[in-house]
Formats: C-alpha cells, sequence, structure tokens
C-alpha cells in the first residue's frame, strides 16, 4: 500500500468516526430540556415553514417528552426569501430570545424572479447567523434544506441545488447541524413519483401527510427528539 492510499484510507476513517460521534451527540436543546431548563425554539423561512404542519408537529413532539418546557414559535412568512430574512431578523427572530433558530430560504433565494445570486443569500445567510450569534452566543442555529421543487416550480427554480449546496457548506464551515430533507424526498421522487405527488399535492408545498411522514421524523432524528425515527 503507498503512503498516499495510506493516508486516504485514515481520514476516511477519522471523518466516519467523526460524524458517528457527532451523530449521537445530544443537541444543546434536549441538554438543556433535560435539565429542567426552559426553552424556546423559532423556526424562520419561506411558505415551507409558514403555516406547514410540521411546525405545530414539532411542538406536540417537544411538549410529550418535556412538558411545559419548550416553546416553538413560528416565524416564517410566504413568498419569502432571505433578503426579507435580514430585513426582518430582529423582529421575527431575535425579540423572541431564541435559544435554538431553524432556518431555511433556499427555495425562494433560488425563484428567479427575485433575483437572488447564490452568493447573495450566502452573505444573507451568513449576516442572520452573525447576528443571531451577537445576540446570544449560545443560541443553536440550525440551517434545514427542504424538498425538491417540481414542475413549474422547478422551471421557476433551475439552480435550486446550487442554493441548497450553498447551505450545506456553510453548515459545515461554521459547524452547524443542518437537516437535510432532500434526499429522502429526491428518493421518494424517484422511486415512488406517484407517493411524491400525494405528499406534494401542488409540486411545492408538502401536505399535512408529506410532513408527518417525511419532514417531522427526520427533524426529530437530527435533533434527537424523542419519537423520532
Amino acid at each position: 500500500m503507498s503512503r498516499a492510499t495510506f493516508f486516504t484510507i485514515l481520514v476516511c476513517v477519522c471523518l466516519s468516526f467523526a460524524a458517528i460521534c457527532h451523530a449521537a451527540e445530544k443537541s444543546r436543546l434536549i441538554a438543556n430540556l433535560e435539565s429542567g431548563k426552559q426553552q424556546t425554539l423559532v423556526t424562520y423561512g419561506t411558505s415551507l415553514t409558514d403555516g406547514a404542519p410540521w411546525v405545530a408537529e414539532l411542538q406536540s413532539a417537544l411538549e410529550r417528552s418535556y412538558p411545559g418546557k419548550a416553546k416553538v414559535v413560528n416565524s416564517g412568512r410566504g413568498a419569502m426569501w432571505s433578503g426579507w430574512g435580514v430585513e426582518n431578523l430582529d423582529q421575527r427572530v431575535i425579540e423572541k430570545k431564541p435559544d435554538t433558530v431553524l432556518i431555511e430560504f433556499t427555495i425562494n433565494d433560488a425563484f428567479l424572479p427575485y433575483n437572488t445570486s447564490v452568493e447573495q443569500a450566502r452573505k444573507n445567510i451568513e449576516n442572520m447567523i452573525g447576528r443571531i450569534l451577537k445576540a446570544n452566543p449560545n443560541c443553536d442555529i440550525i440551517l434545514m434544506v427542504m424538498n425538491p421543487p417540481v414542475g413549474v416550480h422547478l422551471e421557476q427554480r433551475p439552480k435550486i441545488k446550487d442554493y441548497n449546496q450553498m447551505y450545506r457548506d456553510v453548515a459545515r464551515d461554521r459547524k452547524l447541524l443542518l437537516i437535510d430533507h432532500y434526499p429522502n424526498w429526491e428518493k421518494i421522487l424517484k422511486d415512488e413519483p406517484a407517493l411524491f405527488k400525494k405528499y406534494v399535492p401542488d409540486g411545492i408545498h408538502p401536505g399535512a401527510e408529506g410532513c408527518k411522514m417525511v419532514i417531522t421524523p427526520e427533524i426529530l432524528r437530527a435533533m434527537s427528539i424523542k419519537g423520532g425515527k
């Protein structure tokens, strides 16, 4: 075995071990709840958050496991993107004094009429992260990549994968938790297109069943909340 091959294998093993250890760690939210501390979690994003059933399901899961200890505030708004997120961050997020913030805006940053480049979208999410941490250095920030759009919604977002990858890159660079729903949805779309249509009837917004079966379980699993897969 060459020295280069040996070091390549060693790096892969170390990265795999680190990933396993990271996955086994409890989030700060769960650690605080288990110690009896009150926690506020703010969800911030587009119509995939505003009015989405998964937010109420997340609140219910937390209430079952930690009665009276966790409050979920839905600060999302339909048809908005990260530019709006930057402008409204103080009122809709920071003033709520969150302990944890879940953020998703890529679906509308990629929307052609909004004319937001990947570079500008990254500046916007970095702006939000920096201001949240300035207000509360102990706040957990979680980035979310949502479901793929299809049909006309994909036509209006031809580079959605670039925006999603940007979130993955930011999460990696800043060592933030990333909840990436895209692979789960992409597998359903590829293997069971009829089921995808049932779960996402309008081609972009998961309905109640889609949230219950796909989105909420992944959030609970990623955040180590009881009831997750």
